[in-house]
């Protein structure tokens, strides 16, 4: 299967599958010499576990990693570095029945096409489980971006219908709630509306919303590996992701031009900067220098108890209601991943661009 690798220097390749032994990471291209340990890692991993509240799978998994290579006393070697995290709680038993059933919504049908054999347990590498290594992976990269006084902030902006305030924008309620709002009126809607959906058999979508801060002007490169290209790539090759935007996005397909430009003047040290922000911190695919903020969709989930039509690899046409243990909401618990995400494209995207410039060179080597 090719396509699980991402990144040009700073490369992470996750694997593993949802009922397997293990999942997991290498990450190959982080610089030596950064500090790294176990805990590091293990802070954003907690933040994806299943089941810690009534919005996420019931499923338990400890989701503890270890690190094999890369790390020697306490700092990384420059080598690949091996991240591995244990299947504990896998109940294969509940997908037996599904193993010549397309359930609505997943990716049965498609894997069947292409490869012709699918693992049916839970999904295989289709499942959300394998997002746990891709966060392992970025817990990496927001450390070596922490180094370089960048940070990225992620939230649920919205859960169904509910959306988070502007106005109530509070940064430390994103962790005092399990769907991660930044809005507690918000949450608490959010919270009963999900309610609702359960007692119906029903799931809900979300949008996420992330921002960097302290990135420098000039990371990404203006045609094909665009910051916002590649950004698009990471976050939309997410599971249950299914739209993004930058800046306005969408919405500056009804402002005009004298609208959605930013102006520049100079600010207080003397330097040109943006007087808004509608393009989200992003011009001709580089970085401005002001945040890069984007948002995207996340799709409500497909396993559902509600009754669904669909078909049987043998082509005969049944009703399906899918049991076992499955989020109501994907959004909140891919709130880590996706800023996992974003990390890593914006840590390769700056370690590629090292060499633009030859006075940068000269620097370095001379």
């Amino acid at each position: 299967m090719a396509g699980s690798s991402f990144g040009t220097i700073f490369k992470i390749t996750t694997w593993g599958e949802s009922h397997g032994k293990a999942v997991g990471a290498v990450v190959d291209g982080c610089p030596a010499g950064l500090p790294l340990c176990e805990e590091d890692i293990q802070k954003y991993l907690d933040q994806r576990r299943p089941g810690q509240s009534a919005f996420s799978t019931p499923r338990k998994e400890d989701d503890l990693v270890e690190i094999l290579s890369g790390v020697f006393e306490g700092r990384t070697t420059g080598t690949p570095i091996s991240l591995l995290i244990r299947n504990r709680s896998a109940r294969s038993k509940d997908y037996s029945e599904l193993a010549e059933i397309y359930r609505p919504g997943h990716a049965d049908f498609t894997y069947d096409r292409k490869y012709g054999f699918r693992d049916y347990r839970g999904g295989g590498r289709s499942s959300g489980r394998e997002t746990a290594g891709r966060v392992a992976g970025g817990a990496i990269a927001l450390k070596l971006l922490e180094e370089l006084g960048i940070t990225l902030t992620a939230w649920t902006s919205s859960v169904g219908p509910v959306c988070a305030d502007p106005a109530r924008f509070d940064p430390q309620e994103i962790f005092r709630n399990p769907l991660f709002m930044p809005d507690a009126k918000a949450a608490a809607q959010a919270a009963a509306y999900l309610e609702e959906c359960k007692k119906a058999g029903d799931s809900a979508g979300g949008i996420i919303e992330c921002e960097v801060t302290g990135l420098p002007a000039g990371i990404g490169d203006p045609v094909f590996d665009k910051i916002s290209a590649n950004l698009a790539k990471a976050v939309c090759s997410i599971g249950a992701v299914k739209g993004f935007e930058i800046g306005d996005g969408f919405a500056s397909a009804r402002s005009r031009g004298s609208e959605n430009n930013d102006p520049f003047c100079i600010g207080p040290d003397g330097k040109p900067e943006k007087c808004s922000n509608h393009a989200g911190g992003v011009l001709g695919g580089m970085t401005d220098g002001s945040p890069l903020l984007f948002r995207c969709a996340v799709k409500p989930t497909p396993s559902i108890s509600s009754l669904q039509k669909t078909v049987t690899t043998s082509g005969e046409e049944k009703e399906i209601s899918i049991h076992g243990r499955h989020d109501p909401v994907i959004a909140p618990r891919a709130v880590i991943v996706v800023k996992a995400m974003a990390a890593i494209a914006i840590a390769d995207a700056m370690l590629t661009g090292m060499g633009a410039r030859l006075d940068t060179v000269k620097k370095f080597y001379l």
